[in-house]
Order: structure tokens, then C-alpha cells, then sequence
């Protein structure tokens, strides 16, 4: 059986783990069987610190590639001021941290379940990306991605949605991610099928049971 709780899913290659079980940051919150295409993740986690007030949280079943980055808020410098220049962080300075409400903070920045992000992505602070959503390599996510949809470049703009709308609305009915692992085995002749308008009806009867 498939294991959540294993770190290395691939037998002898350690350049792809499962992120869950190798987490240390209480702020970083990711869901079972989560990949990235690397030995480690926290460090593609930058500008967060013990202070930051943001999390970053991702569901199920994600494809993350190797050098991917999620900035967090903290790599925001004060704009509301004459220089953005940070001398409060930095030795000798006579400066006092800004006012909370002088630091730009966009919120937790949020991954859905089943999303494939590609190489060398940034994903910046306070995103949400919907469920089945495609980033595609050297994007900049700096807007919200809806939910199954294809979106490319710097800045990331939506190309194209990957399914009609009715089998969008069905995919988040569905939830397949939320499934058992023994029902999500036996579900993955549906997961890997290509003749989408015969999985809608598989979908359809599923749902309707």
C-alpha cells in the first residue's frame, strides 16, 4: 500500500520526496502524498521566519519540480514611506521595526490538491491556486489561479482551462483526493483516462450512488 509517511516513494532515488513527513515549520501545512523533485523542501520556502505571521499550506496529491520558490509575505519591504530600504533589519541602523499596518501582508499563500507546478516557478505571497490547476515552468504566480486551469509566463496569465465547465464543477464534487487509498487505487483507471466525456458519466454515476 502506497504510505503518506514515507519519504522517499521512489526506492533509491532521493532526488523526489514525499513533503509531509520531513517537515519541520508548524506554518507549513501539506497534504498527503505531495511531492517535489528534490532531497529536501523547506528551503524553497524563503523569507519566512519565526515571527511571519503567514502560512503556507497545500493539499494532496501536488507535483512540485525542482526549483520551485513560495515567497511568503516577509520579503515585502515597507512602500508607504520614502525609502523601502530596511534599515531596521540591518546592524548600526537607529530605525524601529514599521507598524504592522506599514508592512505590506497579503495572507497565507494556498496550494489546492492535484496541482502540477513546473520547474523554476514562483509562486508569491498570499496566492491561492485552485484545485487541478497547471502552473507552467519559469512562471511568476502573483494573482489567484481558478481551479483547473493552465496559466504560463511572468507575469502568470491563465492560457486555457484544462476541462468544460460542467467537468470542472464535477472534479470539485468529486474530490477524488479525499479518498481512501484503497478507493483511490481502485478509482485510478478513471484518475488516467483521456476520454473525458466517458469519464463525466463514470463521475456522474459515482456521485450519484
Amino acid at each position: 500500500m502506497p504510505d503518506p509517511n514515507t519519504i522517499h516513494p521512489i526506492v533509491g532515488y532521493d532526488k523526489e520526496i514525499y513533503i509531509k513527513p520531513t517537515l519541520k515549520n508548524a506554518n507549513i501545512i501539506v497534504g498527503d502524498f505531495t511531492y517535489i523533485a528534490d532531497s529536501e523542501f523547506e528551503s524553497h520556502v524563503t523569507h519566512f521566519y519565526p515571527w511571519s505571521r503567514d502560512r503556507l499550506i497545500i493539499g494532496k496529491f501536488c507535483q512540485i519540480a525542482s526549483g520551485v520558490e513560495f515567497v511568503m509575505n516577509d520579503a515585502n519591504h515597507q512602500m508607504n514611506a520614502v525609502s523601502t530600504f530596511p534599515f531596521y533589519t540591518l546592524e548600526g541602523w537607529s530605525m524601529e521595526p514599521p507598524k504592522t499596518e506599514d508592512m505590506p501582508f497579503k495572507g497565507d499563500t494556498v496550494i489546492g490538491n492535484d496541482v502540477w507546478i513546473g520547474q523554476n516557478a514562483t509562486i508569491l505571497p498570499g496566492v491561492h491556486i485552485g484545485d487541478g490547476a497547471i502552473i507552467g515552468a519559469g512562471s511568476v504566480v502573483g494573482s489567484d489561479v481558478a481551479p483547473y486551469t493552465v496559466v504560463v509566463g511572468n507575469s502568470a496569465r491563465a492560457i486555457r482551462k484544462r476541462f468544460d465547465d460542467e467537468m470542472i464543477a464535477l472534479l470539485l464534487e468529486w474530490k477524488w483526493w479525499d479518498k481512501s487509498i484503497e478507493e483511490i487505487n481502485r478509482l485510478i483507471p478513471i484518475l488516467t483516462n483521456s476520454d473525458i466525456e466517458k469519464v463525466k458519466k463514470q463521475i456522474r454515476e459515482l456521485l450519484s450512488d
